[in-house]
């Protein structure tokens, strides 16, 4: 596999991120909140109908101290 990205609906991006142990703890209009138990949070737009698009996944990943790598390994 490529090192590129790919496109993930919110839904899908969260089910990821739930198995690198993120769990939900809110949601404020169309944002959704992760935390780990770590500490470690970041907040997912849950836009029905829209991919998320490769900058603000890479933004997220960042946020919740994920490589590129880890992710990719986890799809």
């Amino acid at each position: 596999m490529n090192g590129k990205l790919p496109l993930l609906t919110a839904t899908e991006l969260i089910k990821i991120l739930n198995k690198f142990e993120f769990q939900i703890i809110r949601q404020k209009g169309s944002h959704v909140y992760l935390k780990h138990q770590d500490g470690r949070c970041t907040v997912v737009p849950l836009h029905p109908g829209r991919d998320i698009g490769r900058g603000l996944l890479k933004r997220i990943l960042n946020e919740a101290e994920i490589s590129r790598e880890e992710f990719l390994e986890k799809l």
